[in-house]
C-alpha cells in the first residue's frame, strides 16, 4: 500500500463511527438506510403552521387566530426517530446533531429572500443551565449555508417562564406573554426565525409578534421538526 492509500485508510477509519440509531458503522451520525427513515415532513400541511392537512389548506387554528409569523417550514416530522434525535441533540448534548440538522433545514428552505436570522432566544437562566440555545446552534449552518447574518443580540427572552412542555396547550400561549423584548428598529427586514420543535407554536408566534411591532416585514418560522398535535 503507497503512502496515499495509507493515509486514506487511517484517515476511513478515524472516521467511522456508530450510527445514533441502528449502531452500525457508518462515516457519518446517520447510516444512509436510517436516514430514509426519518420523517419527513413531506405531506399536506397547513402553508402558515405546518401542519398536516389532507388538502394543503389553511388550518382551522390558523384560520380562526390569525398568526404573527408568515410561513412555517418544518423539516421533519416530530415522530419517531426524529423525536430520539432531538431529545439527544437537546439534552444529550450532542451538539453536532445540530450541524446536521441546520443543514437539512438550510437545504429546505434555499431559493427564500430574507435579510437576518434569529434563533428562538433562550433566557439566561435557562442557558446557563443547558449550556446552549439549540436554536442557535441549528442557525450557524443555516446561516452559513444561505450567507445570511445571524442576529443574537437585539430580541431577548426577558421572562424566565415555565417551560412549554410541562404546560397544556391552552395554557401555552398565556405562559409567553411578554416574554421576549426587541431592542432594534427591524423595519422592512425580512426574518428567519430558528428553533428546534414547533408544538402549538405559541412562544415562536409570541416572538414573532414582537418582531412584527419593531418593524419586521415578514417573519418566517424555520424549526427543524412540527409536533403534529
Amino acid at each position: 500500500m503507497n503512502l496515499s492509500g495509507l493515509l486514506d485508510h487511517c484517515r476511513s477509519f478515524l472516521l467511522e463511527q456508530d450510527c445514533l440509531l441502528c449502531g452500525a458503522t457508518s462515516r457519518v451520525f446517520l447510516c444512509a438506510e436510517c436516514e430514509t427513515d426519518l420523517p419527513k415532513n413531506s405531506f399536506p400541511h397547513c402553508p402558515q403552521c405546518a401542519l398536516f392537512m389532507p388538502n394543503g389548506e389553511l388550518c382551522g387554528a390558523c384560520l380562526t387566530n390569525q398568526a404573527c409569523y408568515d410561513i412555517t417550514y418544518a423539516v421533519y416530522s416530530y415522530a419517531f426517530p426524529m423525536d430520539n434525535l432531538i431529545q439527544s441533540f437537546k439534552y444529550g448534548h450532542r451538539l453536532a446533531l445540530g450541524e446536521y440538522l441546520g443543514q437539512q433545514m438550510a437545504e429546505r428552505i434555499k431559493g427564500i429572500s430574507a435579510d437576518l436570522i434569529i434563533p428562538l432566544p433562550l433566557h439566561p437562566h435557562r442557558l446557563r443551565k443547558r449550556g446552549f440555545n439549540q436554536a442557535l446552534e441549528l442557525s450557524r449552518p443555516v446561516a452559513r449555508i444561505l450567507r445570511l447574518p445571524i442576529d443574537t443580540m437585539h430580541c431577548q427572552r426577558i421572562r424566565d417562564t415555565c417551560p412549554q412542555v410541562d404546560l397544556p396547550l391552552p395554557k401555552r400561549a398565556g405562559n409567553v406573554k411578554g416574554a421576549f423584548h426587541c431592542s432594534m428598529d427591524f423595519s422592512k427586514k425580512r426574518i428567519i426565525l430558528v428553533d428546534d420543535v414547533m408544538t402549538s407554536g405559541a412562544s415562536l408566534n409570541e416572538c414573532a409578534r414582537i418582531l412584527k411591532r419593531h418593524g419586521a416585514a415578514k417573519v418566517i418560522l424555520l424549526v427543524a421538526a412540527r409536533a403534529q398535535i
